[in-house]
């Protein structure tokens, strides 16, 4: 079960397996063991063990991996499994990350054909859906969240549908430095948690709604107090260990 707030640390193609393992040392000793949220990184798969051996001593932590491949197994040079990842030691799997979407040019059916070998798997997918800058200008936010969130879904059964988690993350704050405001943010959530509510019924309410673009210490606390904004996906500031600490200490009264 997923602790809200969801806090989860996507390092792309970033820090080696040396300089992963130098990093959790630097994080562990900033951020205590808390019962009340939930910590994920998403290392590259290279550093994935070394990450996985680091905080073996904290089972707070919890570990996913950026992508799968949507087959079993066969020739498919660099590519990853499910089962791999979760023999590896995965719990969770990112799936229609907007750059796979718009770097590798991964399919909505892909992203759909992931989450169901995910959680065949038991893995968890973190499914992410998001607007370019030019869709948003045309109005098409909503229609473009939602087929991209129906379309993930749509090999799921409701069982696992209420397992996963999701992530906004609006193509043009992504690496921008333009951010969301906690008011834009929570009117796309509301809209993604209404559609989760229609998909699956009340327990949809509980399903974790995270936002991604451009999260800082600075404005981690006020993006995780908007409503429906049950956690944050981190990109850049997740890679210093202690911005990443401030971000999974946000909302927290001092001396708590």
């Amino acid at each position: 079960m997923h602790q809200r707030p969801v806090l989860a640390a996507n390092w792309k193609m970033n820090l080696g397996p040396s300089a992963a393992t130098a990093f959790v040392r630097a994080f562990l000793p900033l951020h205590a063991a808390r019962d009340e949220r939930t910590v994920i990184f998403f290392p590259p798969a290279i550093s994935f063990a070394a990450v996985h051996a680091a905080t073996r001593a904290r089972p707070d932590i919890r570990l996913g991996v950026q992508n799968v491949h949507t087959d079993e197994k066969g020739a498919f040079t660099g590519e990853t499994s499910a089962g791999m990842a979760a023999d590896a030691g995965a719990s969770y799997v990112l799936v229609g990350h907007s750059e796979r979407r718009h770097v590798f040019g991964e399919t909505e059916a892909e992203s759909a054909r992931k989450c169901a070998r995910v959680v065949e798997h038991g893995l968890i997918p973190v499914l992410c859906v998001g607007e370019t800058i030019e869709q948003r200008e045309r109005g098409e936010t909503e229609s473009v969240v939602l087929h991209q969130l129906r379309t993930g879904l749509s090999a799921l059964t409701h069982e696992a549908v209420r397992e996963a988690i999701i992530a906004y993350e609006p193509v043009w704050a992504i690496g921008t430095g333009r951010t969301a405001t906690p008011d834009d943010a929570a009117a796309v959530h509301r809209v993604i948690r209404a559609a989760l509510v229609r998909l699956v019924g009340e327990s949809g309410a509980t399903i974790p709604i995270l936002y991604g673009g451009s999260v800082t210490p600075a404005n981690a606390a006020a993006l995780l107090a908007a409503d429906q904004v049950d956690g944050v996906l981190v990109g850049g500031a997740s890679l210093d260990a202690a911005n990443w600490a401030a971000i999974c200490a946000a909302g927290i009264e001092p001396g708590n």
